[in-house]
């Protein structure tokens, strides 16, 4: 399989594993929307790692398969190349990409569809796709500057440059820089802290932050209003408050 789940303590790891570049093909596309969904339905993956493995973490899409498709063949595709990353995105749980190497072209773009992303110091991104007569077409226009801002997204996506770790972090395209050898246990590690937190207070902060960005205030106000009150029926509210009185802040233990 050119994806897999592995799922350990909470954590789920979604693995690309397509050597030597973890090309982004179609069946790894498909592969990658199907393990989502599943990442979403488990109960017992609480946070997930997304991670390409030591030496990269997504070169791009597959250009030779690229380039025997024609207009029509694209249109017909192009809907399941967004909906494969989509769902990345949509997973209601924190998600942390683990980049070494290159994160280019759809890499960059499925990096863009987690929560937080921390990057081996030297690691590169970038959106390259104008290099070759075409836009970036899974998400990345949309996604890039509502991270970093319009006119730094349109920078990387006009000129099609790779950036290093350091520019990276200094952009907000990344939000760690650690030495290579440490970017997967350092984003295990933050996946595994946040597994232990209460699950449904995690979805609702992420829906609420997500959702605001995408909509007016009033309407973000509306979301953020009806999952605060909604948290007021849980255990895990009611476990965390006593906690909190009991024996002080930080302690609780969630179930």
């Amino acid at each position: 399989m050119t994806v897999n789940l592995e799922v350990a303590e909470g954590v789920g790891v979604l693995r690309l594993d397509r050597p030597p570049m973890n090309a982004l093909d179609i069946a790894t596309q498909d592969r990658l929307k199907e393990l989502a969904e599943e990442a979403t339905r488990r109960d017992d993956v609480r946070a997930v790692v997304i991670y390409g493995g030591e030496r990269v973490f997504a070169a791009g899409a597959d250009i030779k398969e690229m380039q025997n498709m024609d207009h029509a063949g694209m249109v017909a595709r192009a809907r399941a190349l967004q909906d494969s990353f989509t769902a990345v995105a949509r997973i209601p749980k924190p998600v942390v990409a683990a980049i070494t190497g290159y994160a280019l072209g759809g890499g960059c773009e499925l990096a863009l569809c987690a929560d937080y992303r921390i990057a081996a110091d030297n690691a590169k991104l970038g959106q390259p796709e104008i290099l070759l007569g075409l836009i970036p077409g899974a998400g990345g226009t949309q996604r890039l500057p509502r991270l970093i801002g319009p006119s730094k997204a349109k920078d990387l996506i006009f000129t099609g440059r790779q950036v290093r770790a350091d520019e990276a972090l200094a952009l907000g395209l990344v939000d760690r820089v650690v030495p290579a050898a440490e970017v997967y246990e350092q984003a295990r590690a933050w996946a595994a802290g946040l597994a232990q937190g209460p699950a449904i207070a995690l979805r609702a902060a992420k829906e609420s932050v997500d959702t605001g960005l995408e909509t007016d205030i009033d309407t973000g106000l509306t979301v953020e209003r009806n999952w605060f009150a909604g948290l007021f029926a849980t255990e895990d509210r009611e476990l965390g408050m006593r906690s909190f009185v009991e024996e002080g802040p930080g302690k609780a233990k969630f179930r």
